[in-house]
């Protein structure tokens, strides 16, 4: 018996779907407002949750991270009456078992409804806590959870592991990690750095060679995939590897088998593949740039790393633990943190993120010599000068962003906006404003605004808005 929140407006179809629900022996909770559904989600835990996405105060889609997010974690089916691939795609992304459109009988609700509770059953049913070994990698964020959870399922499994992500969210760390946690872990972990990868010598690093093969080989050498033998293959930046090579390598890895330059055998590696990249692989192979088979070979599972901009929560504990590893590393007394020190760390938007991170808290460390306590100012100039930067465009944004209407009453004289200035400023207002509504949708905007699909664009073009 599974405790269900239907989040519904329609008051009819809430209690349809609530009746056909509790028909199957289950406890119904209902809501008719993200405010309420909020609410209630704090008040009890749920299995699973029927979310609309139209409603009185906002978008469903906005709070299926939220749902998630809860200690309960409930599945989450979305229901609408506006189906659109936009919105599956946000739904998904976010975590949702199922996108549908309102069906025309509550019958159709109950195939996916009884599925995503069959599956919550087993996922319970077969959930192990695993100790995994995860030196260096740290956080409690919900994204970071669930990336740990996937880590323990890789580090279990035997298939190719493809890691995404941004450069410096530790994509290298989690491909140690998966090793580490495997049954490979007293095998070599060899790493493939394919962005310096010369087109001419990547069959001699990769495959090896005999002596004599080419002119400079005066003694055999064994490549770096023989060297994976029984443990595991780390293609870092896998999107640079060369296209001419991206062939024989898909070959390799569904035979295992490979021959080295100037050997007439081939010889074998039991290599376990896992790949990394900070590349949008799927536009590449759109664009020829990235051969499809070999994506769908590295895409057995997938990781993909969140940007430490999305877990800033997880900063605290990722300055503490590398200052102290830093300490012991450079022989020092442990350092304590001033409350500014954190207020600068979580007001910048690090791009670099968790490798800049770290090496700025080093550079920190180095700066204050003996002193105990870590201020702003042990930080780099360019990350104080860009908070103070950012604090103050913040300020000023408050002001500019008010509406010329809500100022009326505010203007002198000589700051009443010209009819021209007000009407450009009230329409870039209106267009941002709608592409948020729409979640970046341009036929979602038309429909709302009814604009035509040019005129739009035209707009959206004038006033430098991408989405």
């Amino acid at each position: 018996m599974a405790n269900v929140l239907i989040v519904e407006d329609d008051k009819g179809v809430n209690y349809t779907i609530s009746s056909m629900v509790e028909r199957m022996g289950h406890h119904v909770t209902q809501a008719y407002s993200i405010k309420e559904t909020l609410e209630k989600l704090h008040l009890k835990k749920f299995d699973l949750a029927l979310l609309d996405v139209r409603l009185p105060d906002g978008n469903g889609l906005d709070i299926i991270k939220i749902i998630r997010e809860t200690p309960s974690n409930p599945e989450v089916i979305i229901i609408t009456a506006y189906g659109e691939p936009d919105g599956a795609e946000v739904a998904i992304k976010n975590g949702a078992w199922d996108y549908i459109e309102k069906p025309s009988s509550v019958m159709e609700l109950s195939f996916p409804f009884i599925r995503a509770l069959q599956y919550r059953e087993e996922k319970k049913s077969k959930k192990i806590t695993v100790s995994l070994n995860r030196d260096g990698i740290i956080g409690s964020n919900p994204q970071m959870r669930a990336c740990f959870d996937l880590l323990a399922q890789a580090a279990g499994s035997e298939a190719n592991v493809l890691i995404t992500g941004e450069t410096g969210t530790g994509k290298e760390l989690f491909a140690q990690a998966i090793h580490e946690n495997s049954p490979r872990a007293a095998k070599n972990f060899v790493v493939v750095d394919c962005t310096t990868l010369p087109d001419t010598l990547v069959e001699s690093i990769l495959f090896g060679y005999k002596k004599g093969a080419f002119t400079g080989a005066d003694k055999s050498q064994e490549g770096l995939i023989r060297q994976a033998d029984g443990g595991t293959l780390f293609l870092d930046e896998v999107g640079e590897l060369p296209l001419s090579i991206q062939k024989g390598f898909l070959r390799v890895l569904q035979e295992r088998r490979f021959r080295p330059l100037g050997e007439k055998q081939e010889i074998e590696s039991r290599f376990r593949l896992v790949a990394a990249t900070n590349r949008d692989l799927d536009s590449m192979a759109k664009s020829g740039d990235f051969r499809k088979d070999l994506l769908y070979r590295l895409r057995s599972f997938s990781i993909d790393l969140p940007a430490l901009r999305d877990h800033m929560e997880d900063i605290r504990a990722l300055a503490m633990f590398h200052v102290a590893r830093l300490c012991e590393h450079y022989k020092t007394v442990t350092k304590g943190f001033s409350p500014e020190f954190f207020d600068v760390l979580s007001s910048y938007d690090w791009p670099g993120n968790v490798r800049e991170l770290f090496n700025a808290l080093e550079r920190a460390l180095v700066a204050s010599t003996n002193e105990p306590i870590l201020f702003p100012n042990h930080l780099p100039t360019y990350i104080r000068v860009k908070v103070a930067q950012t604090s103050l465009n913040h300020s000023k944004g408050n002001r500019d962003e008010l509406s010329p209407v809500d100022r009326f009453e505010d203007f002198t004289q000589e700051e009443f906006p010209r009819i021209t200035n007000f009407r450009i400023h009230m329409e870039r207002q209106y267009l941002k404003k709608l592409m948020q509504l729409s979640y970046g949708s341009k036929k979602k905007a038309c429909r709302i605004s009814g604009l035509s699909r040019t005129r739009l664009f035209e707009l959206l073009k004038k006033h430098n808005i991408s989405n």
